[in-house]
């Protein structure tokens, strides 16, 4: 991931519109644009701030991170397992209306799918206002846990839709949904930083260039 993603991200997590990063910054609102638009990168001055103010490293800020989306079996063992298991509970649970369970706390939506050693629970709580979490267990021990916080935006959006996108992910890139997935006037963005050891992500759905739908995520490997 560049650094123009990475700050998009970063101020998206801090619930920062531009214009606010902008004020904290001393710097102009067209000059964040620039940065996130990667036409322009920030002298070293400002990266510090940035770092003091998102709680990051300089060097994680500048650094390009591709390689942390390559696999990483020869550091865990059952990373691959894990990934190809979610993936397969991905699209046998909530993204495809499907082996919904009994209520585990009160008005609470379940669902649990299970495939030889690995189980798998969804919980989640509200409807247009929503917090949940999805956890892996090996054996019945747990291996993996991912938290949400979501809302929906406008009239237009689509549950189905969320769905539909939620069942493209893939092994490469296996954090709720794809980078970037469209149905018809439907758009579906994803960004992550960090690796399945250890990540945190945004997500976000627009309705003919209108933003309807965003959820907060984070998750990794338990130990």
């Amino acid at each position: 991931m560049i650094f123009s993603e990475k700050l998009y991200l970063l101020r998206k997590n801090k619930g920062y519109t531009q214009e606010e990063l902008a004020e904290k910054l001393c710097v102009s609102r067209q000059a964040i644009a620039k940065w996130e638009s990667g036409q322009s990168f920030p002298d070293i001055a400002n990266l510090i701030q940035i770092s003091d103010l998102m709680n990051v490293t300089v060097d994680y800020l500048v650094r390009d991170q591709e390689c942390s989306r390559k696999p990483i079996e020869t550091t865990v063992g059952d990373m691959d397992k894990i990934i190809q298991f979610r993936l397969k509970a991905n699209v046998n649970t909530y993204a495809a209306f499907m082996n919904e369970t009994d209520s585990t706390r009160y008005d609470s939506h379940d669902y649990k799918y299970e495939e030889g050693e690995f189980t798998y629970h969804d919980t989640y709580l509200g409807g247009e206002q929503f917090a949940g979490e999805e956890g892996i267990w090996k054996n019945g021990t747990a291996v993996y846990a991912m938290n949400y916080l979501g809302r929906v935006l406008g009239d237009n959006f689509s549950g189905d839709f969320l769905k539909e996108a939620l069942r493209m992910a893939t092994a490469e890139y296996p954090y709720r949904g794809p980078e970037f997935y469209q149905s018809g006037e439907y758009i579906y963005k994803n960004k992550v930083t960090g690796d399945f050891v250890w990540f945190q992500g945004y997500e976000e759905i627009y309705c003919r260039s209108i933003k309807v739908y965003e959820c907060y995520f984070h998750g990794g490997l338990m130990k």
